[in-house]
């Protein structure tokens, strides 16, 4: 159509000087290229063009105020900035639990609009304030082949994602820009079916110390750990922890070496759950191992309980790409509380937990136990040493740059 009205304007400035020949040739010529009736051919070149006039689109009234978007802030920290598709089901569910505490300074409307918002508008709301912050995931050559040919590989799609007590377990490093010397490791470990995450720090990994350190986090899971699957390391799959898994009747199978892919679980859990929360510094003394356990003690409930997680539902190929389908964003507590494979008195064991929890409160003792770490850490003194100088009474002349006998030798 656009086309055709370029055309005719052309075509109308012939026809207003041409004759009675001309013009009926060029009526011809445009029936023929328009396909229009030759009467309205006639009517529209005749006709004087009007000025375009430009139409002002009209703006859709905002539906949401500067109040929802200052309370859906406050949520989002308190929550550790999730995602619009993670923060929907958290507004829905604690915005009134947290007016109630306090923690919630908003009217009955905003925080109606709130529990009503939808995950693209969460995240273009809160697109402002993403910018404005600037916020944007060893080989080990010592082989035992006998151990390793008891335990069993399985690969990440060996699983059941549906039964609950299959724990992926990992070791994150607390070893700063050395390896050298002793210090800190954290065990960390995720159900693959629920996500629920425990992680303990040990101060050095000994198969005793680890040891020691599953048992904390066996108890601590709200279930029965049917099976654990470490990666290759030899302070996981040894014979101490071979026994002891066949002693408390777990299941024992580790993933291919240099695979990381078969861990995935606990490869995502190390990153949101521990380096994003304690970082990379060097923590080698007690002072550090007592903090980073009392960090994870309110971390496993400030995540298990109120931050949703997204699981993959089915992933298929079309057309040389792979669609991946997410299901509902939920807590670990709520897929926990949904599952048939846990028992009631469990269930209301986590319920009358969950209601003495204020997210919030967690969420700021988090951050000053952070806090605490970080200057803990950041005094510690490191006694620089020089390194010897190779060769008889050499000394560095610093002021020359260059070197010189010492005092005393021969010239």
């Amino acid at each position: 159509m656009h086309a055709r009205k370029q055309y005719l304007a052309e075509v109308r400035k012939e026809y207003a000087r041409a004759d009675e020949k001309e013009r009926r040739r060029l009526l011809d010529e445009a029936e023929k290229r328009t396909r229009y009736n030759r009467k309205y051919l006639i009517r529209t070149l005749n006709r004087t063009p009007r000025p375009q006039r430009w139409k002002q689109r009209r703006r859709r009234r905002a539906k949401y105020g500067a109040g929802l978007t200052s309370a859906l802030i406050a949520v989002w920290d308190i929550f550790e900035q999730p995602c619009g598709q993670r923060l929907a089901p958290i507004l829905a569910e604690q915005v009134e639990h947290l007016r109630r505490l306090g923690e919630l300074g908003c009217s009955a409307v905003v925080a109606e609009q709130l529990q009503q918002v939808s995950p693209s508008t969460i995240d273009r709301l809160l697109r402002r304030e993403k910018r404005v912050r600037r916020l944007r995931r060893n080989r080990n050559p010592n082989v035992q082949p006998l151990i390793y040919q008891k335990v069993p590989v399985k690969v990440a799609a060996d699983w059941d994602t549906n039964e609950i007590g299959n724990v992926q377990v990992d070791f994150v490093l607390h070893c700063g820009r050395s390896t050298g010397g002793d210090y800190i490791h954290t065990i960390s470990a995720v159900d693959i079916a629920t996500n629920w995450w425990e992680g303990e720090a040990i101060a050095v990994r000994s198969q005793r110390a680890t040891k020691t350190g599953l048992n904390q986090i066996r108890g601590r899971f709200p279930f029965r750990i049917q099976e654990l699957h470490p990666d290759n390391d030899s302070a996981l799959v040894n014979d101490l922890l071979w026994d002891w898994c066949r002693e408390v009747k777990i299941r024992l199978s580790r993933s291919r070496p240099y695979k990381k892919n078969d861990n995935a679980w606990v490869e995502q859990k190390n990153w949101t759950h521990v380096r994003k929360v304690v970082g990379y510094r060097r923590f080698d003394n007690t002072t550090e191992l007592r903090l980073l356990n009392e960090i994870y003690g309110v971390l496993r409930l400030y995540k298990n309980f109120f931050l949703p997680t997204i699981k993959l539902a089915s992933k298929t190929r079309v057309d040389g790409r792979i669609k991946r389908i997410y299901d509902v964003p939920r807590t670990p507590y709520e897929r926990v509380m949904e599952s048939r494979q846990i028992d009631r008195q469990t269930k209301q064991h986590l319920r009358r937990i969950y209601e003495t929890l204020n997210p919030a409160e967690l969420h700021r003792r988090l951050e000053e136990l952070r806090d605490r770490l970080e200057k803990t850490s950041a005094a510690k003194t490191e006694v620089v040493r020089d390194r010897p100088r190779h060769g008889p009474n050499i000394t560095l002349d610093r002021r020359r740059g260059e070197a010189g006998w010492a005092a005393g030798a021969s010239a």
